[in-house]
């Protein structure tokens, strides 16, 4: 199970699980919806990022001039899964502005539960930053392993995978498949149904993000 797994970070916050308790409610719209996923991105970033590497730069102050900590190297680039990881987003990039922003799309087959690549297009150079490929949820797996694949494919060496919810199975088939990778989930739920959708979940982020059906 995914409790075995050194790299695998479940959020306690209880600001966050109470953000997650408000997406699951079938109740909240679709403006409320869009942002308690921003809140919650904001929040699980926070600790995602806690271990950026600093190096010290030179700043004048209106007192003095000292040495103070700055983040160091190439700036972040944030990788959402489309569509639902879009919401995501912003939430991050208030935490840290000068990211760059790449895009995987995937699809789902409807009978399969596979996903399918349509669109990858990452900032370069991808291989010299920290990559956070953020997607609300992680049903099967199956999408989170290949939009890792596609990174990995394009040179990328550093990824954070983060999530709101996840299934067991969907870490556990992730982290299988790259071990190497940080995973940060808000809330493993219970399990997977029949039609690979996560129980209790809080039904098709995509569609509850965007206002669509």
């Amino acid at each position: 199970m995914y409790k075995e797994y050194s790299n695998v970070y479940v959020n306690s916050h209880p600001l966050v699980q109470h953000k997650i308790s408000m997406l699951r409610n079938k109740n909240t719209g679709t403006n409320e919806f869009r942002k308690l996923i921003e809140e919650i991105a904001m929040l699980m970033g926070y600790e995602a990022l806690s271990d950026l590497p600093l190096e010290d730069v030179e700043i004048e102050t209106p007192i003095e001039t000292c040495m103070t900590p700055m983040i160091a190297g190439k700036k972040l680039a944030i990788v959402p899964v489309l569509r639902a990881g879009l919401g995501m987003v912003s939430g991050i990039t208030a935490l840290t502005p000068s990211a760059k922003i790449g895009h995987i799309g995937l699809y789902r087959d409807e009978v399969t539960h596979e996903p399918h690549e349509y669109y990858c297009k990452l900032p370069s150079p991808i291989e010299q930053r920290t990559i956070v490929v953020v997607d609300p949820m992680l049903a099967t797996g199956g999408s989170a392993v290949e939009a890792v694949n596609f990174i990995k494919q394009h040179g990328g060496k550093k990824i954070k995978f983060m999530c709101v919810i996840a299934a067991p199975e969907g870490i556990e088939r992730l982290m299988k498949a790259h071990p190497d990778i940080q995973l940060y989930v808000g809330h493993v739920d219970r399990e997977l149904n029949e039609n690979a959708y996560i129980c209790p979940g809080l039904g098709d982020a995509g569609d509850r993000i965007f206002g669509t059906k």
